[in-house]
């Protein structure tokens, strides 16, 4: 079963991870949602490798990029699973892409996020759907999202999960998994279709 699961992972459709990690749509649509012209503060929380610190900071941004390891040379290293140290109010934008389902308790995470994010700033985050219709058949078959996805997951979300988490986000999706994607809107069909969650969120306090 293993060597299935690793085969899966090496086949070139866009399912948010695997051989396309740093290019699947889940991502560019994420990244879309950016505003244009940068010039703010920016947290990149779990910024790995820094590609996306980069990005920002080529947008405009002034970038603190954290994460639980040091894996980018100019990487804080912070747990989110942590009150955050950072002042209220402090960023104009977060972006967390593939953490939340890392996290211990995600609710308590976003609260700190939304705590350190300006009134009218932007947090934005990516997130598999573990229930997505493809996923759910191969669950029949005992490719559990437990087993396929990485080991150090703790939650598998779906659309219930995921707007009982953020209420208030605009979330999006895409489909189909190969060649030209479309970007879903409609609740419905991003639950049952798009492989990751796009998460837009605009604290307003």
């Amino acid at each position: 079963m293993g060597r299935v699961i690793d085969l899966l992972k090496r086949i070139p459709i866009d399912l948010g991870q695997g051989a396309v990690a740093e290019t699947t749509e889940g991502k560019q649509i994420a990244l879309r949602l950016v505003p244009e012209g940068g010039g703010g503060r920016a947290l990149d929380l779990g910024c790995r490798a820094g590609h996306q610190t980069r990005w920002l900071e080529a947008h405009g941004y002034t970038v603190t990029p954290v994460d639980v390891e040091k894996l980018f040379d100019r990487a804080e290293v912070v747990d989110a699973n942590r009150q955050l140290p950072f002042p209220d109010d402090h960023f104009d934008l977060i972006w967390s892409s593939e953490v939340i389902e890392h996290l211990v308790d995600p609710g308590f995470s976003l609260a700190e996020l939304r705590r350190v994010t300006k009134p009218g700033g932007h947090i934005i985050l990516t997130t598999p759907n573990s229930y997505m219709v493809l996923f759910r058949l191969l669950a029949l078959g005992g490719l559990t999202p437990e087993r396929i996805q990485r080991a150090d997951h703790l939650h598998f979300f779906d659309l219930d999960t995921i707007r009982t988490l953020a209420p208030d986000a605009e979330i999006y999706g895409y489909f189909p998994w190969m060649l030209v994607k479309r970007r879903l809107r409609l609740p419905g069909l991003i639950g049952a279709l798009s492989p990751t969650f796009v998460l837009h969120i605009r604290p307003t306090e």
